[in-house]
């Protein structure tokens, strides 16, 4: 039975924050070749249509629910219920471009992108080239400082250096960034759309610009203009306020608990693939109800070491993957959801403390972080 390390974070005082060295990490590039051959062979790597069949169908009736739904509630509060649906909804829509995206639907990898760009772009409402190019880096370099795009400064402070730098509002922001997370997470669905409209409109050359306009057009116009049209102007804002706050806390407490508190990676570190990405994530226990949760975000580990495999397989490749890790002596790390939160929190609050008064008291400081 495979070791399962649940990481408690070291505290970091007030002092630098230290990035993990390649010496910090035994090298097992060769041994993984070993458990590829094993996941391949089992046929983990087998593409799973009629599963991925019955996801989309399931969310096609949910679509079909909520609109019935709006239909009949009519200019009513009860509408709000309406919307916080369809904030689960786009967010399950949003796990199957991401899967799409790696290739894990379609038997081919230009299909795969126009489903994902259709799904994006057309459904969720996000750039898909925006996304595609961001998350691409940061799965090449996961928590890797100046490589990875997901642990740079965007409100939150994910590096202390960055963190020091914060001014203002921001730092305000920052001396508390844990606590206030979630609640930031409130906007995040706003902020997702405005950085795909502002890459789009941007001068840099994008793949599939117009198509991706043009999607993002007709999905805020099928969707905004009967909520406008028919509900009162109040109970319409009330609308699009709670189905995109809804959509960005899902969003963000999805992917919050695979990377954050984890190892951080020097920039000149060079680690071997199996390394680089099993010590920078972290999976979620919970079986089946947190594959469906997450949309298979919790076998964090599996999906960036196998990152075309179908969420189906994840959980049988864990397996795999927890026998090799224990029998080379590698931390394999797993906790429940409500853990990782508490991980997350306590590690963004830790960053903060570099964005503090430096004159504020040591003794109080230290009680502080008791």
């Amino acid at each position: 039975m495979a070791t399962v390390y649940t990481e408690t974070p070291a505290r970091l005082g007030p002092v630098r924050q230290t990035y993990a060295r390649q010496e910090d990490f035994p090298h097992v590039a060769r041994a993984f070749v070993e458990v590829s051959r094993v996941v391949r062979e089992t046929g983990l790597m087998q593409r799973t249509p009629r599963f991925y069949a019955f996801v989309a169908a399931g969310i096609a009736l949910a679509f079909g629910g909520a609109i019935t739904g709006f239909i009949l509630f009519g200019d009513s509060w009860y509408q709000l219920l309406i919307a916080a649906g369809l904030g689960i909804i786009f967010t399950q829509v949003a796990f199957l471009a991401h899967e799409a995206a790696h290739r894990q639907i379609l038997s081919s990898g230009p299909a795969n992108d126009r489903l994902a760009r259709i799904l994006a772009a057309g459904v969720v409402g996000i750039s898909y080239a925006w996304w595609d190019s961001k998350h691409s880096r940061h799965h090449a370099n996961p928590n890797r400082v100046g490589k990875d795009p997901d642990i740079e400064v965007d409100t939150i402070s994910f590096l202390e250096e960055d963190a020091v730098q914060a001014r203002g509002l921001r730092r305000m922001i920052t001396r508390k960034q844990g606590w206030l997370f979630f609640p930031l997470l409130t906007l995040e669905g706003l902020n997702l759309h405005y950085l795909g409209i502002k890459h789009l409109a941007g001068r840099a050359p994008v793949k599939g610009r117009w198509t991706e306009i043009g999607l993002l057009a007709a999905r805020f116009a099928v969707v905004l203009t009967p909520i406008f049209v028919l509900l009162p102007l109040g109970k319409a804002a009330a609308f699009v306020g709670v189905m995109v706050a809804v959509f960005g806390v899902y969003m963000g407490a999805s992917f919050a608990p695979n990377h954050k508190g984890m190892a951080v990676i020097a920039p000149d570190a060079r680690l071997d693939f199996f390394s680089k990405q099993v010590h920078t994530s972290r999976n979620i226990r919970g079986g089946w109800w947190a594959t469906w949760l997450m949309g298979g975000l919790n076998y964090q580990v599996e999906h960036h070491l196998f990152p075309s495999m179908s969420r189906l397989h994840l959980g049988r490749a864990s397996e795999i993957v927890r026998e090799f890790c224990d029998t080379h002596d590698v931390p394999y790390t797993e906790t429940s959801l409500w853990r990782s939160y508490a991980i997350v929190i306590d590690y963004l609050n830790r960053v903060g403390l570099a964005a503090r008064d430096p004159f504020d008291c040591p003794m109080v400081g230290q009680y502080r972080r008791a």
